[in-house]
């Protein structure tokens, strides 16, 4: 409420927060447990009465995060939360590959650009190794 008082934008997050993962045990779904659904619902409302202009939904059961959606006048944005959401987000890294070992069940890699990065900085550090970059070409006369 103060924040948004001081006109800065809030988005409010709720479910998992990236920042609590190692606190969680992991990238663990939230609010499956009646207690905690009707906390998170609660939260939701509150972060809307208190002018957060959106919220982002992360690894929240599907029905869930649409009644969160449903019950809520500002969009909900869903990762991990199901497809009844406003909108959707996925972390760009993630969902180009770059990581082969993060693989959450919500995550769809749209391509894999793990090998693809690794070559280009062998390929660059050798280069700049050998001193071949930077070439006259990449260079200021």
């Amino acid at each position: 409420e103060v924040l948004t008082k001081a006109s800065i934008p809030v988005m409010g997050h709720l479910g998992l927060t990236p920042q609590s993962v190692h606190k969680l045990g992991g990238y663990t779904v939230q609010g499956r447990e009646e207690d905690k659904r009707r906390v998170m619902i609660e939260d939701a409302k509150i972060l809307e009465d208190n002018g957060a202009f959106s919220i982002v939904l992360e690894m929240v059961p599907a029905l869930l995060a649409g009644e969160i959606t449903k019950s809520l006048s500002i969009p909900t944005i869903g990762i991990g939360a199901g497809n009844l959401c406003d909108g959707q987000v996925l972390v760009i890294n993630d969902m180009l590959g770059f990581d082969e070992r993060f693989n959450p069940k919500f995550l769809k890699k749209y391509t894999n650009l793990a090998d693809t990065v690794r070559k280009a900085l062998s390929d660059y550090s050798r280069e700049v190794k050998a001193g071949t970059f930077p070439a006259a070409e990449h260079s200021f006369k």
